[in-house]
């Protein structure tokens, strides 16, 4: 039961407290083999859309595989799409799906911040999703996806790749185009400043050329190549999009933001059409990405994001579902490709949802306020009243937290459901090299 509370702040807290308390489904435990089945009354959606509070939080990453196992065996969901370079999630996807293709990466997120995805709990559903793609006709089986926009010198080498092996004129001149960009892919941040202060000049008419370039030849290409001409495809549609992301970067305001939340979201609806009307698609990704930024601070300054444009698309055919905790541990660094730690997360702020999903008392559970939950209309007005909401990326910085990582939302408008864990734990970042048993052509491998 919440406690009486005094000052109209902790009224407030309270009512909320209780109305939480009473719309909570409790969920089984993560090892449940039926964790995921309450989640089955998403699977009408064409995008189901599972968040984090953080990057480094072992329960999360559980649960959205549990999530995600239901939703393909049981409804047919048919691609993963994550918060991930498109270079790296290659490798993984060529080994989910038994692919014969060689790859241009020999080990997949091998760079800061490798715990990311490179874990325990990642390798885990990777496994899973090999082996049930394993007696699957090839057509049927389920891709892994990434959808982010960094991979600047990994995916210039992927398109290189390609137009080697099936055009070398071609790749001979996207060599001179992309040697525009060659000094700088190493540290493309660098270039970013470069072309701001004057020193040198975009690189932006070359990568555009080479990408038209690329897609002029998409029918006959894509007819005699099929997924390696996809592939190649999606690889200059990032290097446009990151030489254009990294001089933006420097500019401040919403610019940056936009474009790499753009070409995620643009990215997924490539991936839902390649695969026909009826595909559906999970997405992994941090809550600032999956939750509608018109509910919260983002949105009111200028930035939109995934949710929000899959909202707009889609209307009731997705569902944004976010997570979070209260307290625990959490992988992270204290900066920019500082070393990873096991930190500790300090207890959600008074004034946040967390708090109040705290005192609801229920340590593992689901709160649907838009799809037949008995208490639905009433949470999401109380869930209507803005608060602060928690946001830890790979960094975390436990000293600076209000100002680093709380922001201002309306839960009811942010999210359809929320996944809530009391107590959470770091995951389990996996050592370097190939896990014991496995065969070189593991993506974790070297």
């Amino acid at each position: 039961m919440v406690t009486a509370a005094h000052s109209p702040t902790q009224a407030r807290l309270a009512e909320l407290a209780e109305a939480l308390s009473r719309a909570a489904e409790p969920l089984p435990a993560l090892a449940d083999p039926d964790f995921g089945a309450p989640f089955a009354r998403f699977a009408d959606c064409r995008v189901v859309a599972l968040g984090e509070a953080t990057h480094g939080t072992s329960e999360f990453y559980r649960a959205r595989a549990a999530i995600t196992r239901h939703l393909i065996e049981h409804h047919g969901f048919s691609i993963v799409a994550v918060e991930a370079d498109w270079p790296d999630a290659a490798r993984i996807d060529d080994f989910v799906r038994h692919c014969a293709r060689a790859p241009v990466m020999r080990h997949a997120f091998d760079r800061f911040p490798a715990w990311m995805w490179r874990n325990a709990e990642v390798d885990a559903f990777i496994r899973w999703l090999r082996r049930h793609n394993a007696d699957l006709p090839e057509a049927a089986r389920v891709e892994f996806r990434g959808l982010d926009v960094y991979s600047l010198s990994a995916s210039i080498d992927a398109v290189l790749h390609y137009l080697d092996a099936h055009d070398p004129p071609a790749a001979a001149e996207a060599r001179r185009r992309y040697g525009c960009l060659h000094p700088w892919q190493d540290a493309p941040e660098r270039y970013g400043r470069a072309v701001l202060s004057g020193r040198k000049p975009s690189c932006e008419d070359e990568v555009v050329a080479q990408l038209q370039a690329l897609l002029t030849e998409r029918l006959r290409s894509f007819s005699a190549n099929g997924e390696a001409f996809f592939d190649a495809a999606q690889n200059a549609r990032i290097v446009r999009a990151a030489e254009q992301y990294y001089r933006l970067m420097y500019l401040g305001g919403a610019e940056s933001w936009n474009l790499r939340d753009r070409h995620m979201f643009d990215t997924l609806r490539r991936l839902l059409d390649a695969r026909g009307p009826e595909a559906k698609a999970v997405v992994w990704a941090h809550n600032s990405h999956i939750g509608n930024a018109s509910a919260t601070a983002m949105g009111w300054q200028g930035e939109f994001n995934i949710g929000e444009l899959c909202r707009t698309a889609f209307g009731d055919a997705c569902a944004l579902i976010g997570f979070g905790t209260d307290r625990g541990t959490v992988a992270a660094a204290s900066d920019w490709g500082a070393p990873m730690q096991i930190m500790d997360v300090r207890p959600a702020r008074p004034d946040s949802y967390e708090a109040a999903f705290r005192e609801a008392k229920r340590p593992c559970a689901l709160t649907d306020w838009r799809r037949g939950a008995d208490a639905g209309a009433a949470l999401a007005a109380l869930l209507a009243m803005p608060r602060l909401g928690r946001a830890i990326g790979v960094i975390y910085r436990p000293e600076s937290e209000r100002a680093s990582h709380y922001y201002d939302a309306v839960l009811a408008d942010q999210f359809d459901a929320f996944v809530w864990f009391e107590e959470t734990r770091a995951v389990a970042p996996l050592p370097a090299g190939r896990p014991h048993g496995l065969p070189d052509t593991y993506p974790f491998g070297v």
